[in-house]
């Protein structure tokens, strides 16, 4: 590697598949960390506080998700440009990229959290929250996003070390606050009597504990990714190019998050049961996507390296890898869960028809990872080049248009479970295509124009 000590990936030599396999699963495994924060704060509040303490803090997911996935899209930028900095052996940039990122993480997240406060209320009335569950979910948003710096601030580090084929620091900092963040869970809801609210802090401090950590790490890193807080400036052309990159992928996860909001605004007119049974198999499902995304992480950061140091034919390769070892592991963890749906699905509400409904979902949305296997590897080889912008619009067309015309029309005359469940299925399908045929087109201009690892930077 560029940088003498490091023991970082060497994603410019050798074979691919098993480096992105050292890659991609402990980003699978800190995903699957990172949600055990939201899984064990539905798991306790549905055992200890019950099913609307329960439901408040499910019906909070797309809110939430919508909050964090514009920064944690913004951080990709991050990732991007400091991996094609480093293909490309610039340490100097590599350094000044590295601080741009942190206090773009740190006042972003400010904003957004002063933003969020006021958006709270509103945003959960435009989800038709049950009035039970009103308060509760109020207080439990209203608590987790104050904790919006912290956890951008995570991301963004992440982003600087997975830049550089290091992803077991970021799941190092994840487990440890992650063990917090469940004793913290019970200490608030079964010793101080807490509910939605209780979880919420937890949440925020085990979060501020796993940014805090890298922070440090950050601090103690040898070579041209070390930070020095004094040194913590925006440079200009840097801010832009991870914006120009960051903001489509920001957006693209925002459309997601929009368009889920409009289903959960449907799932929230199906009533408590519905609800708190669609929040506990998220939190099942959500696992499967993480190991799906992961790839698609790996993709991004070993094209973009690769498109750095000018070696087109390992970009390619570097796809094919990840579809084909992608789809091996999907396959593995979505069978893995719904053959043990009913003991998982109870760990969370042991209601009957809360683990019935919860399968359900379950069963349509690992039909639709079948499509999100390949958006996620497109959109993430398509990054890897700097081009964020294909992948947003396609989502922005196929998934937010079609999941939302899905719930005024076919929803509003069929209402009930499955029916609003379909749309995903379909939705994600429209959006591979869609993408499949943009990333053709990609290929064939980049192959006359001859792009040469050429950086804007």
């Amino acid at each position: 590697m560029l940088f003498a000590g490091r023991k970082n990936i060497d994603m410019l030599n050798g074979t691919l598949w098993d480096k992105i396999l050292m890659f991609a699963i402990p980003l699978a495994l800190t995903g699957i960390l990172q949600q055990c924060f939201t899984a064990a704060d539905v798991a306790v509040v549905g055992q200890f506080a019950g099913e609307a303490a329960m439901a408040a803090v499910g019906s909070n997911t797309p809110v939430v998700g919508l909050f964090v996935n514009l920064f944690v899209g913004v951080s990709l930028g991050t990732n991007v440009v400091i991996s094609q900095l480093t293909g490309r052996g610039d340490t100097r940039r590599i350094r000044q990229a590295v601080h741009t990122s942190l206090l773009l993480a740190l006042v972003g997240g400010v904003i957004l959290t002063l933003i969020g406060e006021l958006a709270a209320a509103p945003l959960l009335r435009l989800l038709d929250v049950p009035d039970e569950v009103f308060p509760m979910a109020l207080s439990y948003l209203r608590i987790y996003i104050l904790g919006l710096p912290v956890i951008f601030l995570y991301n963004f580090e992440a982003a600087i070390f997975r830049s550089q084929g290091e992803t077991g620091k970021p799941l190092i900092a994840l487990a440890v606050s992650g063990v917090i963040n469940v004793l913290l869970n019970l200490f608030f809801v079964i010793v101080l009597k807490r509910a939605a609210d209780g979880v919420a802090a937890a949440t925020v401090l085990a979060n501020l504990i796993s940014s805090a950590m890298l922070f440090v790490m950050l601090m103690r890193e040898p070579g041209a990714i070390r930070v020095h807080p004094h040194e913590l400036k925006l440079d200009p052309v840097l801010l832009k190019n991870i914006l120009k990159i960051g903001i489509p992928s920001g957006v693209q996860s925002c459309v997601f998050s929009l368009s889920n909001i409009c289903v959960q605004s449907a799932i929230n007119s199906l009533g408590t049961i519905v609800i708190a049974a669609s929040a506990a198999a998220f939190n099942l499902e959500i696992f499967s996507f993480f190991i799906i995304n992961s790839f698609g992480q790996a993709c991004t950061t070993f094209v973009g390296q690769n498109y750095g140091a000018g070696k087109e034919e390992r970009c390619v390769r570097t796809l094919k890898s990840s579809l084909l070892l992608d789809a091996l592991f999907a396959v593995l963890s979505c069978s893995l869960i719904l053959v043990f749906a009913t003991p998982l699905l109870s760990l969370f509400n042991g209601n009957p028809d809360v683990i019935r409904l919860g399968t359900i979902r379950l069963k349509y949305l690992f039909f639709a990872y079948i499509f999100s296997l390949f958006i996620e590897n497109f959109s993430g080889y398509l990054r890897g080049y700097g081009m964020s912008a294909i992948p947003a619009m396609t989502a922005l067309v196929s998934v937010c248009g079609v999941r939302i015309l899905w719930v005024f029309t076919i929803f509003r005359h069929h209402p009930d479970f499955p029916m609003l469940m379909t749309v995903y299925p379909v939705s994600l399908g429209i959006n591979a295509l869609c993408l499949g045929v943009s990333s053709l087109v990609f290929a064939r201009k980049r192959g006359r124009n001859g792009f040469g690892g050429k950086l804007p930077y």
